[in-house]
Parts: C-alpha cells; structure tokens; sequence
C-alpha cells in the first residue's frame, strides 16, 4: 500500500511532536511541576491520542483513496491497453496494406522493367545489326566497284518502282556496242533516254576531310574535275542520234554528294548542261520517273484514243449497212403488207358472194313452201349448176 506524501508528512510532524513531549515530561518529572501543568500535560496526550485516532482514520481513507485511485488507473490502463492493441491492429493493418500495395506495385515495376529491359535488348541487339550494316555500307563504298554496283543496285529500284516494266531495260546494249545501266524505253519524241550511275566518292570525302581554306579549294575543283569527266563520257557513250533522246542522265546515289555540288559548284552543273547530260539524286529521279509515268500514261490513253476513234468510225458504217438492210426490210415489209391487203379483200368479196348465194336459196325454197308445190327436181338442179359457177 502507498501513502500520501502529504500524509507521511504529517504523520512524521505529530510522532516529533509526541517524542518531544515525552522529553519533556521525563525532564519536569524530576523537579516539582504545579498541577496546572500536570493537566495541560495530560490534554496534551489526550489531544495526541485523538490526533493518532484521527491520524489512523485518514491513513485508513488515504488507503481506500489509494485503493479507488488504482483501480481507477487499473481501469484507465486497461482501457488505455485496449485502445493501444486496436490502434496497434489498425496500424498493422494499415502497414500491411500498405506493404503489400508497395509490393503489388514493386512487382508490377519490376515487370515493367523486365519489358523494357527487353525491349531495350532488342534495340541494343537492333544497334548491333545497324552498326554492323553500317559496317558493312562503311566497306562497300569503300570499294569502287562495289560502290558503283550499289548506285546500279539502287537505280534499279527506283526505275522498277516508278514505271511499268515495258518503259525500261536494264544494261541494254547501244548500236555503239556501249551498255548503259538503264535504258528508259520513251517513245518520240523525246526517244530512248540513258540513265548511268556515277559515286565520285573519294573526292567528295577530300573535301569533307579538309579544313577550309586553298586545300578545301583544291579538293572541291578535283571533285568538280572527277564529276565533268564523267559527264563527257557520258555524252560522248550515251547519246546517239536517230537512236537515243538528245540527252542523258548522270545518276548520284547519294544527296549530300549532290547537295555539294549544286551547292558549291554551279559553273560544273552549268557545263553538264551544257554537255546535254542532267545531274538527278534519288529525289530528282524519282520526281523524273513519275513525269515520265505520266507522259507514258498519256501517250497510251492517246493510242487508245486513236483505237477508240477507228473503232467508233467501223462501227458508224456498220450501223449504215444495217439501216440499209433495216430499209430494205422494211420495204419488203411494205409489200407483204399490201399482198395481204389485197388477199383480205378478196377474201372479203368472196364471203359476201357467199352470203348473197345463201340468201337466195333460202328465199326461194321458203317460197316453195309456203304455196305447196315444192321445188322441181330439174329447177333444183339448174340452180344448183347456177349456184357451182
């Protein structure tokens, strides 16, 4: 059992009080005291009794303070214990939840991880195949014959894509004994239009490699020189009077090549032109091929036009013959019309004969009748005759 400080206090203060009353009265008891303070001695000790009672009293109420007030605490503890454990579950609850929503999306990231991972393995393994055919590219341009068989290669594409199979030939051979990469098969004018592919590479990438000033100067007009070199033999293998159209095509296969040279070299575009051979990239190509697409298709609605025409002119005379036929059946028509016309009226005359002959052989014989004689045997017969003819 704990008691009240306050108690303690007390309880402390009366029993000093007590001991020092009794050191007092051990100390007046060996001289002569007056009865006087015999008594007030003596109220003194009735008065400690009364105060230890008292004391004893409140010690007994302090407890059953004490006792109410633990409980009390006991009932607020379990109550504070009860409200702890359901907020402890709560908050579990809540943790859990929250542990297993991190972990739902923790596998959900990881899953979406693991797909980009992937998907950036495949683009990593595509970057691979790129490098390696950018490699690969790197080596064919390196080599000249190779780089010239990827401007043929790319030439036929587009020619193949653009126009009908019968407006082309492919390394077809000139009265020259010459053969051209490809042979756009026009009709006049303008005729034959030959197409050849040309990559002045190593130039173009000296011009690239060096740094402005008189050599960029000097590598830019070697180019210039590579690319007018071809343009000559070109003309001079490719344009064939009576055979070939009065021009010739240069094909670049490459945009940045021919960017540079329109860009950077005007006066060697003007002398192709001049030279009757016309400068194309892939773009101009294809922009060339879809005009010649249209001019083809042109020249064949206008073929189909003049069959259209011829036709229509043999199918005009047709229908003249047949109105002449339809004319002379229509006459024949005409005269069958009037035979029987005529084979009614005659057919009607006869009827009419035939009625009138009815009606006077019913006369007569009512006649005969009606006076009792009866029609001779020989008078019958007359008009039976008469009748017959």
């Amino acid at each position: 059992m704990t008691l009240d400080p306050i108690l303690i206090l007390v309880l402390a203060a009366l029993f000093a009080f007590g001991g020092a009353l009794a050191l007092f009265l051990s100390r007046r008891s060996s001289g002569s005291a007056s009865d006087a303070m015999g008594d007030t001695v003596q109220r003194l000790v009735e008065t400690q009794a009364e105060l230890a009672g008292r004391l004893a009293q409140f010690a007994e109420q302090a407890s059953r303070n004490q006792s109410s007030v633990n409980e009390r605490l006991q009932a607020q503890e379990r109550a504070i214990t009860k409200t702890l454990d359901v907020r402890l579950a709560d908050v579990s609850r809540r943790v859990g939840e929250s542990l297993h929503r991190q972990s739902t999306q923790t596998e959900s990231t990881m899953g979406d991880l693991k797909e980009r991972l992937a998907a950036i393995n495949v683009a990593q393994d595509r970057i691979t195949q790129l490098s390696e055919q950018v490699v690969t590219l790197q080596d064919v341009l390196t080599n000249k014959q190779a780089r010239g068989g990827f401007g043929e290669t790319q030439l036929e594409d587009q020619v193949k894509g653009a126009l009908p199979p019968n407006a082309y030939a492919f390394q077809a051979q000139l009265s020259n004994n010459m053969r051209v990469d490809c042979l756009l098969t026009l009709p006049n004018p303008p005729g034959s239009i030959a197409v050849d592919s040309k990559f002045p590479l190593e130039s173009f990438h000296q011009i690239r490699a060096t740094p402005d000033g008189d050599d960029r100067t000097k590598a830019r007009k070697a180019f210039g020189r590579d690319v007018l070199r071809h343009v000559h033999a070109i003309a001079k293998k490719y344009i064939i009077p009576g055979e070939t159209a009065d021009c010739a095509l240069m094909f670049l296969p490459s945009e940045a090549v021919y960017a540079e040279l329109h860009a950077e070299l005007p006066d060697v575009v003007e002398k192709s032109h001049h030279a009757r051979v016309y400068i194309v990239s892939p773009t101009t190509l294809m922009a060339l091929l879809n005009t010649i697409r249209a001019v083809l298709k042109d020249t064949e609605m206008r073929e189909q036009a003049g069959l259209i025409q011829r036709e229509v002119r043999l199918m005009s005379e047709d229908v003249g013959r047949l109105d002449d036929r339809v004319g002379k059946l229509q006459r024949h028509f005409g005269q069958a019309s009037d035979d029987i016309r005529n084979i009614r009226i005659s057919t009607e005359k006869v009827v009419k004969r035939a009625e009138k002959i009815e009606s006077v052989e019913l006369s007569d014989v009512e006649a005969l009748d009606a006076s009792g004689l009866g029609p001779a045997p020989d008078r019958l017969s007359d008009r039976g005759a008469a009748a017959a003819e």
